[in-house]
């Protein structure tokens, strides 16, 4: 019997899923391929003490940025934070943990978890703040810190175009942590700009197969912010 994976709008998606204290993994770069219908859904259910997994906090009013104004969120696992000015506040007067990762041992905990991968090492960060409290292991001569996998109990993602089965396709500078977040998650909800029937997706196009996603959501309208706005005069 076929499984239907489409809800009517995010609110619906999340329904059943949402608990205080979750572990979120939240798709997105700046703000470009963020989830936002499912992140404001999110901020209207009123679950609170979340830790939230993400390569950035969002800016003030838009992004992860309106869950951290509602205080929602206890933890942040994340790379870059510099554009949140309410990040800042909060984490300044110890109202907000945060685990620093570089961008890339970020990225590789996350396709780690969804591989099963407990623990992996790497030398990016040995000698740093960011290998207090680590397991550090010598190799061929040269010192690695261990680092744990993520998984979540959900992950949100957006992606370009999805078809009923749940085969998802991301558009350009939109595909960054979606596809690894898709497999790193007891539930993965995703938001899509395109809809369409099995089949119209090519096999070969296909970047997130089905099996990782448990619902759906098409969005109507989609609004999509520009992070930092660089302009120059037009030639005369």
């Amino acid at each position: 019997m076929a499984v239907n994976k489409v809800y009517p709008d995010a609110q619906a998606a999340l329904a059943g899923v949402l608990r205080d204290g979750m572990l979120i993994m939240a798709g997105g770069f700046g703000l470009c391929g963020i989830p936002g219908a499912l992140i404001a859904a999110i901020r209207d259910s009123g679950v609170k003490d979340l830790t939230i997994v993400s390569n950035n906090a969002g800016i003030d009013g838009a992004g992860l940025g309106i869950l951290l104004q509602t205080r929602q969120v206890r933890k942040m696992i994340s790379s870059y934070v510099g554009e949140n000015a309410t990040f800042a506040r909060q984490y300044l007067a110890g109202e907000l943990e945060i685990e620093f990762n570089p961008q890339g041992t970020l990225a590789e905990r996350i396709r780690a978890g969804g591989a099963g991968i407990p623990a992996f090492f790497t030398p990016t960060g040995v000698g740093t703040e960011i290998a207090k409290g680590k397991e550090i292991r010598e190799f061929d001569g040269k010192q690695y810190l261990m680092e744990r996998g993520l998984f979540a109990d959900l992950a949100i993602i957006h992606a370009w175009k999805g078809d009923t089965e749940g085969n998802l396709v991301y558009r350009l500078t939109a595909r960054n942590f979606n596809p690894i977040m898709a497999t790193a998650a007891r539930m993965t909800i995703a938001e899509v700009e395109h809809l369409v029937e099995p089949g119209e997706i090519a096999a070969d196009a296909i970047i997130t197969p089905g099996i990782f996603v448990k619902r759906l959501v098409k969005l109507d309208r989609v609004e999509k912010h520009i992070e930092q706005r660089t302009t120059r005069k037009r030639a005369a």
